[in-house]
């Protein structure tokens, strides 16, 4: 018996699944819509096995009243009612930049803690993505000095941050 139901559907389907599509594509302009449509009334009609033994002209004249009332459900709903159609697409969401914020802010606070001497050499060789050789021109310094003065710098920030309740991961 399923087989033969199977059967009954595949050769409805084959049969009247194209006309039913165009049929519906002309009321809706929506080539998507019109596939749901016709899988639903397939589905309907696999669910009334009285359909599938009907004859020929009886089971495409359901099949497309069938049809025509989802497209006309479908054109009442809430959802047609309510729903704005756009060609734009939505924002996308952006990234939240809070936590970059407050980490800068907290390396901001942790530098203005340093002394004016490490704070130079680490803000020119960190944020100014300077060598320790250009460093020490500008300075005029030796760059022994500026490793140095980097070295106890760094320490010093790390405590600072630490202070802050910034921890190592």
């Amino acid at each position: 018996m399923a087989d033969d139901r199977a059967a009954l559907l595949r050769e409805l389907h084959d049969v009247h699944a194209p006309a039913l599509w165009r049929f519906v594509v002309r009321l809706t302009g929506d080539d998507r819509f019109a596939e749901d449509v016709v899988q639903e009334t397939l589905l309907r009609a696999w669910r009334r096995p009285q359909i599938l033994t009907e004859d020929e002209a009886g089971a495409r004249a359901w099949l497309f009243t069938v049809a025509r009332n989802l497209v006309i459900d479908d054109r009442r709903s809430a959802r047609v009612n309510r729903e704005v159609a756009s060609d734009d697409l939505p924002e996308r969401p952006s990234a939240d930049h809070a936590n970059a914020v407050l980490d800068a802010w907290l390396v901001s606070d942790s530098l203005a803690q340093l002394s004016e001497d490490h704070r130079q050499v680490i803000v020119r060789a960190y944020y100014g993505r300077r060598t320790v050789t250009d460093i020490a021109k500008e300075l005029d310094i030796p760059p022994g000095t500026v490793k140095s003065r980097l070295h106890y710098g760094m320490r010093a920030l790390k405590l600072a941050l630490q202070e802050r309740g910034v921890t190592q991961e």
